[in-house]
């Protein structure tokens, strides 16, 4: 989807993000993979909206990386002490 904001031409960009509930705070917290921004919000939605609003502000002064649209999300194990 285009549109422009202040005379800038805007395109929608598919992003990939996590959204966790952090028990410890009693919040939800969501986090861009493609890039270090994360937000939280008191509901899952909330947390997405901030993010989103988030990302746009991120982007008006940084370039927006070349990252494919889907990437492959997946899992490892990592070894811990017991």
């Amino acid at each position: 989807m285009a549109g422009s904001r202040n005379g800038t031409q805007m395109v929608t960009l598919p992003v990939v993000v996590t959204l966790e509930h952090d028990e410890l705070g009693d919040v939800y917290v969501a986090r861009c993979l493609a890039v270090e921004v994360t937000s939280h919000g008191d509901t899952p939605a909330d947390a997405l909206d901030k993010l989103r609003e988030a990302l746009e502000l991120y982007f008006e002064d940084t370039p927006v990386p070349d990252v494919p649209a889907s990437p492959k999300l997946t899992s490892v194990d990592v070894r811990v002490p017991a």
